[in-house]
């Protein structure tokens, strides 16, 4: 193994450009801002052990970055045995056979391993329940597709090798059905349409995606839409995917104007539409609540079963934190409150 190709299997390499504009900001700071799940006590550490870098110089980690430093970072791996350990974590079988299982997965439940999740996870529920897996990338035995950690629905996970392999071309392919509901502030114009536009990750904000329209980053993304319900200032929508990338109906329906209601990463935890005043603040504060995370669930998934040859297809009722806030919108743009 050469030393280059072993470095990539002992650390993960990160590299972020500060914003122009950037004011000065400790350096373990503004790498929690850009980082998910990494600890200010893990960067703090590897700033200790020389592993970040601005403008490729070692710092320490109360260094202050300023508009336009490059900073990298290298973090360590987890140990391949602590991201794999069985945990018995309840799992909401759909359906099961020898070759696949269709789940529900709900809401703050992570699908895999990774940096500040190395356990709890739907990887650690799947081994202990079901054993070996099939093979797939580093630490994600079974999995075709993934879920974010605060979107729920149903997902499909592959038993054996040769599964995995038949569900991961009809995912290539475009073959599969997959169907979201989803409460986005604003009304769109259209009852129906199609968004287009490729995504990669912001060069603002590292933990964002965004739309490139031009094809000029990321990787071609098609999301149709079409509208289900609308109350006021909120509108519940059906999103079908052609693709399926990082974030890709979150940042669509922010592109379009339209982030999805308490939608943290993608600015929908603010009042975005309405007049605030205290009652209406109130109000939609009380709906963040009740969903206290973004409006978004996977509700139903099609594929072809790759033994027997037969159309499957599964549905998952809209979980109780989003149902609620949809009753509680639908209550609101039904009553006799005068516009706001």
């Amino acid at each position: 193994m050469s030393e280059d190709t072993e470095e990539k299997e002992l650390f993960e390499h990160y590299r972020f450009t500060a914003d122009p504009g950037q004011r000065p900001l400790r350096v373990d700071k503004f790498l929690m801002n850009l980082m998910e799940g990494v600890s200010r006590n893990k960067l703090q550490l590897a700033a200790a052990a020389g592993s970040v870098h601005v403008n490729g110089i070692a710092v320490k980690s109360n260094h202050r970055v300023k508009g336009g430093d490059v900073v990298t970072v290298l973090l360590e791996y987890p140990r391949r045995e602590l991201e794999l350990i069985p945990e018995n974590i309840p799992l909401d079988i759909v359906f099961e056979d020898d070759y696949l299982v269709v789940l529900h997965k709900p809401a703050g439940l992570v699908v895999h391993p990774g940096h500040g999740n190395y356990s709890g996870t739907l990887v650690n529920a799947l081994i202990y329940h079901f054993g070996d897996m099939a093979k797939n990338e580093r630490s994600r035995p079974g999995l075709v597709h993934r879920l974010d950690k605060d979107t729920s629905g149903v997902m499909v996970v592959a038993k054996d090798e040769n599964t995995l392999a038949h569900l991961a071309e009809q995912f290539y392919n475009r073959t599969t059905k997959r169907t979201y509901l989803a409460l986005i502030w604003g009304e769109p114009a259209e009852d129906e349409g199609k968004i287009v536009g490729h995504i990669g990750r912001s060069e603002k904000d590292r933990l964002q995606m965004a739309v490139y329209e031009d094809g000029s980053q990321g990787k071609h993304a098609v999301t149709h839409y079409k509208v289900v319900e609308r109350f006021r200032y909120v509108t519940l929508v059906e999103c079908k995917l052609e693709t399926g990338r990082t974030h890709q109906i979150r940042a669509h329906m922010k592109h379009l104007g339209h982030p999805l209601f308490n939608d943290e990463r993608y600015g929908g935890d603010q009042i975005l539409k309405g007049t605030v005043y205290t009652k209406y603040k109130q109000y939609v504060q009380n709906c963040f609540k009740l969903l206290p995370r973004q409006a978004l669930h996977a509700t139903s998934l099609g594929f072809v079963h790759p033994k027997t040859g037969e159309e499957m297809f599964f549905e998952r009722p809209l979980p109780e934190d989003m149902q609620a806030a949809i009753e509680k919108w639908r209550a609101y743009s039904e009553s006799a409150l005068p516009n706001q």
